[in-house]
């Protein structure tokens, strides 16, 4: 059977409406997509019972709040009742909710397409490391889910037999919903506990917001949430906000009304909730977010003190906020320490201000592969070499990761810049200040912390022009090509970059899994990986790069720009020279 979905470690995905229309809202999905949840459910399992070492493994399965995530749960739960799971079903549920519980459990499938269209779905598959499997295992399950699809007598009996279910034998799992959903909020709720704090210590959690609620009580604060119906409205974000005395407003808490990627065009409506807030007199609601569909991912909104507006950030300006904030904590935390040494783990097209952050504060900057595992699994791997990696993610997406979380998480993110504004007696800013040679003033503001980061111009990742549309699926070849192309081209332009943007020099360096490659003279070893031509001035400095990679959980080619400096017109003409030469490269 044919199953056209993409099947990559971050998400098996496709459009699941029964239309084949990816903005389709009708919940209902086809036999054959019943058959794929179904297998996928069995090789789950499978798999689950051979690495936990569980005849009975305990299996957590959550849904996002697209549509038709009730009737693919449906079909999952009736296999693995068959199977013999013991199932913890809690509905709708957010990404780092479910896998902040599973890791008291066996493992979890989450039922989700992140930030997609309302009409896709998808399944993610972890273990108890509260993460989504790595590339490697979840290759594995791969290979067996499309043995298994092409097996059609074996299909049709998994199908028989699925929905063979007894009322009673399905009761038992609906049933207990509710106290599964209590018991992963319960556990999510301890665990962001320790992810904002650092620490599984109950007495520091307890004297640290201890503090906070000091600041908060002395500088109320207020935050504002654009849920779009996601599944981050059936969180814990209301409760906690009132626990820590922060006053939070939400809007669109129950249904889908707008795109679900959180990228700058979306923000718009959190941040006229917020202007209309400001209006009415709560001066005090200075942050806004939007989580997409599976709530762990969630960009922000900020209130400019000097323009007297809602300002959206854009991602990388989210990520390198939540860096430094991150960064100057675990050096506040930790530097007393013998053998500290701090690290930040990112992926490819993070921008280069990340570098000048983390460098200005004695730290170190790995990169990996497009790709939150891929991220996950280098940061891990960097801890095992004694290192300190507190904070790591995709600035391309401004996903924030949280150790010891493996998984992007908005309250990280806005606890991030809480303590920035809030911990202000020998506090982060300050520390970044005395670091970078700024001038402190204690009587700052958001504004301030962000005009003291490195200036560069990146392209969006959501822009219509960081996509194309490739005909050559051989992405090897195609670089390969490439290659071709821009050793000819940068023969013909290199004196006019030189004159117009100071470029002398270039460095090709490619990103697989875990591994950064430098100097590569073969663009093609990059295969499905990352790709990025570093260019540099006279003195070997970086200037600017160009990136490219196919992505793995849409059917397009990823391609952005990066410039030192405030330099829309650099960006422009090196991201259109970059499109410009894949296009011939693919003709």
């Amino acid at each position: 059977m044919k199953h056209n979905m993409i099947l990559s470690a971050s998400g098996w995905r496709k459009v699941f409406a029964v239309s084949g229309n990816e903005q389709d809202k009708n919940p209902e999905i086809s036999e054959d997509d019943k058959k794929i949840a179904i297998t996928a459910a069995n090789v789950f399992f499978d798999y689950i019972k051979q690495v936990s070492g569980q005849e009975v493994p305990v299996i957590s399965l959550g849904i996002d709040a697209r549509p038709t995530g009730p009737a693919i749960a449906d079909a999952m739960i009736r296999a693995l009742i068959k199977k013999g799971a013991i199932i913890q079903y809690s509905a709708v549920t957010s990404a780092p909710e479910i896998m902040a519980y599973a890791k008291k459990l066996d493992g979890f499938i989450y039922i989700s397409a992140s930030h997609n269209p309302v009409g896709h779905n998808g399944i993610k598959f972890g273990t108890n490391d509260g993460g989504v499997l790595n590339g490697t295992e979840n290759a594995k399950l791969v290979k067996d889910f499309v043995s298994r699809l092409e097996d059609e007598k074996s299909l049709e009996e998994a199908y028989k037999k699925a929905y063979s279910c007894t009322t009673s034998e399905l009761r038992k799992v609906y049933d207990v919903s509710e106290s599964s959903k209590h018991n992963s909020l319960y556990a999510y709720k301890n665990f962001i506990n320790e992810t904002i704090t650092g620490t599984e210590s109950k007495e520091y959690q307890n004297d640290f917001f201890g503090m906070l609620n000091t600041f908060i009580s002395e500088n109320p604060i207020g935050v504002v949430c654009d849920f779009n119906g996601s599944s981050r409205n059936l969180c814990i974000d209301r409760e906690y906000f009132a626990e820590r005395k922060i006053n939070f407003y939400s809007i669109n808490d129950k249904e889908i009304v707008h795109e679900i990627i959180p990228e700058a065009e979306n923000l718009v409506h959190v941040a006229a909730e917020m202007e209309r807030l400001q209006a009415e007199g709560h001066k005090e609601v200075v942050l806004g977010y939007m989580p997409d569909c599976d709530g762990d991912r969630g960009n922000i909104v900020y209130w400019d003190e000097k323009q007297k507006k809602a300002v959206i950030l854009k991602a990388q300006e989210v990520f390198s906020l939540s860096v430094l904030a991150e960064l100057t904590y675990s050096i506040w935390q930790h530097s007393s320490e013998p053998g500290f040494k701090a690290a930040v783990a990112v992926n490819c097209p993070t921008s280069m201000r990340i570098e000048e952050i983390v460098h200005t504060l004695g730290a170190e900057v790995f990169r990996a592969e497009v790709g939150e595992a891929n991220v996950v699994n280098l940061a891990r791997e960097k801890r095992e070499e004694g290192y300190t990696v507190r904070i790591l993610g995709e600035g391309s997406n401004g996903g924030t990761i949280t150790y010891p979380s493996a998984v992007r998480d908005p309250l990280n993110t806005i606890f991030a810049i809480i303590k920035l504004l809030l911990m202000r007696e020998n506090g982060l800013f300050q520390m970044w200040c005395n670091k970078a040679g700024i001038k402190y003033n204690s009587d700052y503001s958001l504004t301030d912390i962000l005009d003291t980061l490195p200036k560069y111009t990146t392209t969006g990742v959501s822009e219509p022009r960081a996509v194309l549309h490739v005909k050559n699926t051989n992405h090897a070849e195609l670089k390969a090509n490439f290659q071709k192309v821009f050793e000819k081209e940068w023969d013909s332009k290199k004196d006019s970059l030189s004159k117009d943007y100071g470029i002398s020099s270039w460095e090709a360096i490619i990103t697989n899994g875990t591994k950064e490659t430098k100097a590569v003279t073969d663009f093609s070893l990059s295969g499905k990986g990352g790709l990025k031509i570093l260019f540099k001035d006279k003195n070997n400095n970086p200037l600017s790069f160009i990136w490219m990679r196919g992505s793995g959980t849409e059917p397009v080619f990823r391609i952005m720009c990066d410039v030192k400096g405030n330099n829309p017109e650099m960006e422009k003409s090196l991201l259109e020279w970059e499109t410009t030469m894949i296009q011939k490269a693919d003709a």
